[in-house]
């Protein structure tokens, strides 16, 4: 029978194990804060029904899904975590607490062409306030604040959580006569890190088609810089011209005010008017996150205020706020430019328990006693030389080696190896456990990301 070659489709990623234990520590870290801010954890189907997924449908979403149908049933695999989210709040309303508080780390997929760093099969980590009619703003200043603690737990210092309130925008578009070109404008402005200031001014004026003067205030906008509290008091000469736009600065006020309280350092945010999110879908506060020493990398971490999340599932009003991080994406790079800390990660035990008496009832007690104190361990009982049992334990990156044999039965003591530093020492069950739980408790508190 002819072997097929095993391969894995081009878009979708596997790791090793000790990458994937590394990854693991990244959503282990991502649940932990998310939990610590009041967040309870959702799981929706990887499936739904086509129709549900689509309610908003046309553009690119219809291209990069995966569709397929199965007897009578039009399916497809969901492409964010977001549509899902809305679906079930619009399915369980009656049941949920309102402001729902929600996180979920799980797999996406979109048909779009693979290329390095950009994947078909994802994973998304998402969370989401969502208000029953209303929603105050400090729920807008909560979630940079997460952000912070996220990627403070992940060992990253250098970050930079950029700012910014649609209503702003929307608002000086409206006072400049500009309303209807807004999205071209916003497009071209998005261009300014890559292109720089002269060049958007003039796409300004050749593509969008805007007076010279035009252009030169939105280039003039755009350009207001310093603190935040110099941003805000830059913004504050165009109070009184536009009434949507007068609110969001003080949704954006209110925004920096409690960043403060929730302590975030200000080194961390940055008031930014160029940051703009989606056109249709943010109404209010955006955010976008960059790693400030890596900018190749682009944002990390985004999302925004929007005004109905589910308004395609239900009539009633569901305002919410959330971000997202393309974990996959976002692993992938930091692997690739070598910034994870390969400690951090680890292996897949504390201690490898390595019998050498024939009889293995000693050897499986002691592990079973270690697991009992909250240990990883794990019992080799292949048959092998005592070099291959090494070279096992090696290639696992275990920190320990237990050795057990006639001589430590009879002292009742387990000798223990450092596989580090190669130090080996006799010590009681009870010292050898206080020593792995400091070791695993000193390799828990290592940062997952080097900067």
């Amino acid at each position: 029978m002819a072997k097929i070659t095993p391969r894995t489709l081009s878009g979708f990623m596997e790791l090793l194990p000790s990458q994937q234990l590394q990854f693991e520590r990244m959503k282990d870290a991502l649940r932990e804060t998310y939990a610590s801010y009041g967040f309870t954890p959702l799981d929706t189907p990887v499936i739904e029904s086509a129709e549900v997924l689509l309610a908003k449908g046309g553009g690119e979403t219809e291209k990069q899904i995966y569709r397929f149908s199965k007897g009578d049933n039009d399916l497809a695999l969901r492409f964010d975590l977001t549509v899902p989210l809305a679906k079930y709040v619009a399915a369980h309303y009656a049941e949920l607490s309102f402001p729902f508080r929600r996180f979920q780390i799980g797999k996406v997929y979109r048909g779009e062409r693979a290329q390095r760093g950009r994947f078909r099969e994802f994973y998304q980590a998402d969370i989401d306030i969502i208000g029953d009619g209303k929603l105050d703003i400090t729920n807008e200043a909560e979630i940079p604040a997460i952000i912070y603690d996220t990627f403070t737990r992940l060992g990253v210092s250098r970050f930079q959580i950029r700012v910014n309130n649609r209503k702003l925008l929307n608002g000086f578009y409206a006072m400049n006569g500009m309303s209807e070109k807004a999205g071209e404008i916003m497009r071209t402005v998005d261009k300014l890190d890559k292109i720089g200031a002269e060049k958007v001014r003039q796409l300004l004026i050749d593509e969008v088609k805007m007076l010279p003067c035009k252009a030169e205030n939105v280039m003039d906008f755009m350009a207001i810089c310093g603190t935040n509290d110099e941003v805000l008091a830059s913004l504050e000469r165009y109070r009184g011209m536009d009434a949507t736009f007068d609110e969001g600065l003080e949704e954006l006020k209110a925004v920096v005010k409690y960043l403060g309280a929730f302590g975030v350092p200000e080194t961390n945010f940055a008031v930014d008017l160029t940051i703009a999110r989606g056109l249709d879908y943010y109404t209010g506060t955006v955010y976008e996150t960059l790693m400030l020493d890596h900018p190749e990398i682009g944002s990390v971490c985004s999302g925004g205020r929007y005004d109905n999340l589910a308004e395609y599932y239900t009539d009633r009003s569901l305002p919410g706020v959330g971000i997202s991080i393309g974990l996959t994406r976002f692993f992938y790079v930091l692997s690739e430019q070598g910034l994870l800390s390969a400690e951090a990660g680890g292996a897949a035990c504390d201690a490898l328990v390595l019998p050498m008496t024939e009889d293995l009832s000693a050897a499986i007690a002691s592990a079973a006693a270690l697991r009992r104190k909250g240990l990883r361990v794990q019992l080799y009982t292949e048959k092998k030389k005592f070099k291959a049992k090494m070279n096992y334990a090696d290639r696992l990156g275990v920190p320990y080696v237990i050795f057990l044999g006639e001589d430590e039965i009879a002292e009742g003591v387990l000798s223990v190896k450092d596989m580090r530093s190669g130090e080996q020492k006799k010590l009681s069950p009870d010292e050898a456990a206080a020593l792995l739980l400091s070791d695993a408790q000193r390799r828990g508190n290592v940062k997952l990301i080097c900067e």
